[in-house]
């Protein structure tokens, strides 16, 4: 097939010596034509990354390729020498990786990294490197190129990192481009220009792009032809359209039965039980038996071999041999689910005009020279057992507003009142005993846990210092009964956190946030990274213990189908202010700033094709430190007028719950 651009097949790769080293890629095969964007989806650990790392051949040094074979075009990859490898990686083969902070050298500026990949991959521009740098930041649509160029990587946002990354990779005019999770750490309005980008480039180019995710809204969105990848193996492969209409395997299944959306608003998600099996083993049966709901005595006697399906398309499963069995695939809520909850009149917490500056020192003397205003003015209140979404792009204030109501960070000025009593005025001992009512859990498990505690120790931390539980005896009795109530085993107090996967972390952090009866949760991004199985079993879980001990949440967020399914209100952010505010339904379902419309706009939907205009909104969020006069959204507004640019607008009520800041409504 000359269309044929990468064949890949009988691939295995594994990690580490001795007699049980772990199979992380065991005979992958697939190939992917020139022009067209190939989707590897999956949970994490099931060997993704390193299919992608094997055929770069940049695999960590316990991993090694027994078996297989992978040709670009007329080229063995497997076969060349190190020397004509490296002109192949980063040449005719580009790589964006999941993390670009971690991926770009700290200390050298975006015109010495890309200029190392000019020089050695593009030679007729070798000796004029800056020119094509500039060429190539235009080319990925970063604004004033020549000024970023002297820039460092802690300059950019998150998005510009990226940029700066795919320009790297199309420094050498590659053929084929590998995108490891190129978006799962961005905002829905910078994920949407990535992957917008992404699109032009390809048909500019006609380069292929390998993309790696586990977003079946990106796949929706961008992918030509998808293959589902579970412990190691290949399971489903199919076009796009027929994936999202009839995925086959039962693992596909359950992914799409694990999204959250409003339709299943008051039930339970689906959940996928267990847990990917060890890779260390060798497999005499079907992976996924273990975790499967339509499983047969066969599934556990024998490894289902790959039946074709047409068009390039099959699946790995021994229910394509008896079809008379499937059970009915279609998703209801739960019965035994959570019941919706009722707007109460009163509220819990309180904040008006809330604002936290941080101010800019400058010079010998540390002289203040300015603020950056990372919350300025914000008014939200939620009522016992409730759950308020605060969404917007990352830099816009949320995790601030957060930390400013529990005084983690002090806030400059407003008022923050929890169960009718003001807490900015509370210092010392008098904070302290109010901190076991209101708790946090961190967006990065890792980060917030130390390394070298066990985990009963973590979780009885709290309620030791609060002096809660009683006894050593009384608390440890405490802690593994938290463990059993978050789905977690007794024996993992007795672990360390990097003994668990980053599920399991998470839950530990939300047993620690309950060991102390917390009334209130702030919840930052506690889902951002995690897979969509995972995701549901979190979603699930604090949806329960919302409705058993009444919790009202502050749920921060920038996955627009959690809020849909999650929240029952949502704020929306913009540099450092409320822009609008409702109910789910009101806001979701019509929004009213145009902003709001922007965001929504740019999520991924599965039903991508159903004609949904999508807002693109250009350029980055402008630093709180130098807000825009008047609205601050209208630099970047398709709707701005005279009157946007003089004065920021006063916020006007829609109705009894809505209230928007935008001129074109009026008192």
């Amino acid at each position: 097939m000359t269309d044929v651009l990468l064949r890949v097949k009988g691939l295995k790769t594994w990690l580490g010596e001795g007699e049980n080293p772990v199979r992380a890629v065991d005979g992958v095969e697939f190939e992917i034509r020139r022009g067209e964007t190939f989707a590897l989806l999956g949970e994490s650990g099931c060997g993704k990354s390193m299919t992608a790392l094997s055929l770069m051949r940049l695999l960590p040094p316990s991993g090694r390729i027994i078996q297989g074979e992978a040709w670009l075009g007329g080229t063995s990859l497997f076969d060349l020498a190190e020397m004509d490898m490296r002109r192949e990686r980063g040449g005719r083969m580009g790589m964006i990786f999941q993390e670009p902070m971690t991926s770009l050298n700290a200390v050298r500026t975006v015109a010495d990294q890309i200029g190392e990949s000019v020089r050695l991959h593009d030679p007729e521009n070798r000796n004029d490197t800056r020119s094509r740098a500039v060429e190539l930041l235009k080319a990925v649509g970063i604004p004033d190129p020549v000024r970023r160029l002297d820039e460092y990587p802690h300059q950019l946002s998150g998005g510009m990192k990226q940029r700066v990354m795919i320009a790297m990779a199309l420094a050498g005019r590659p053929e084929l481009l590998i995108a490891d999770e190129p978006t799962t750490a961005l905002d829905v309005t910078i994920q949407a220009q990535v992957l917008a980008l992404l699109k032009d480039l390809q048909q500019k180019t006609g380069m292929a792009v390998l993309l790696i995710t586990h977003d079946l809204g990106v796949v929706s969105d961008v992918a030509d032809r998808v293959a589902v990848m579970y412990a190691g193996q290949l399971i489903e492969q199919a076009t796009t359209k027929r994936f999202i209409r009839s995925p086959a395997h039962p693992y596909s299944q359950k992914l799409f039965q694990s999204l959250p959306t409003s339709g299943k608003r008051g039930g339970r998600l689906a959940v996928i039980k267990g847990s990917v099996p060890k890779l260390t083993q060798d497999f005499k049966h079907c992976r996924f038996v273990d975790r499967c709901d339509q499983s047969m005595d066969i599934c556990t006697r024998s490894e289902p071999d790959w039946r074709e399906q047409g068009a390039g398309g099959g699946v790995r499963c021994h229910l394509e041999n008896y079809p008379d069995i499937r059970i009915d695939q279609s998703v209801t809520p739960d019965s035994a689910g959570t019941k919706a909850v009722h707007k109460s009149e009163e509220s819990l917490l309180e904040t008006r005009d809330l604002k936290v500056h941080f101010p800019i020192h400058k010079g010998v003397f540390k002289r203040v020279v300015g603020h950056v205003k990372a919350v300025d003015g914000v008014d939200i209140s939620i009522a016992p057992g409730r759950t308020l979404a605060l969404v917007g792009e990352s830099g816009c204030g949320k995790t601030t507003v957060g930390k400013g109501i529990l005084q983690l960070v002090r806030p400059t000025g407003g008022s923050a009142r929890f169960g009718g009593e003001e807490l900015t005025g509370l210092t010392g001992g008098a904070l302290r005993k109010r901190r076991s009512r209101m708790q946090i859990i961190f967006q990065d498990p890792v980060a917030s846990m130390n390394p070298r505690m066990l985990v009963g120790d973590i979780i009885a931390e709290g309620m030791q210092a609060q002096n809660i539980g009683g006894s050593a005896v009384s608390r440890r009795g405490r802690v593994l009964e938290l463990l059993e109530h978050v789905g977690l085993p007794a024996d993992a107090a007795d672990l360390y956190p990097n003994e668990f996967s980053g599920g399991q972390r998470q839950r530990i952090c939300i047993a620690r946030a309950l060991a102390v009866e917390p009334r209130f949760i702030v919840c930052d991004e506690p889902t951002s990274a995690l897979d969509v199985s995972v995701q549901a079993q979190i979603l699930n879980l604090l949806m329960d213990l919302q409705q058993e001990h009444r919790i009202s949440y502050l749920f921060i967020t920038h996955n627009i189908s959690v809020v849909s399914y999650l929240a029952h209100e949502v704020a929306v952010m913009y540099l450092g202010r409320i822009v609008e505010r409702g109910t789910v339904e009101e806001v979701l379902d019509s929004p009213a700033h145009p902003y709001t419309q922007a965001l929504l706009s740019a999520v991924p939907a599965i039903d991508s094709g159903s004609g949904r205009e999508v807002i693109r909104l250009e350029g980055d969020m402008p630093s709180p430190a130098t807000p825009p006069s008047g609205c601050h959204f209208h630099p970047r507004c398709l709707q701005a007028s005279d009157e946007c640019r003089e004065a920021y607008p006063v916020s006007v009520s829609l109705s009894d719950t809505r209230r928007v800041s935008c001129f074109k409504y009026r008192r």
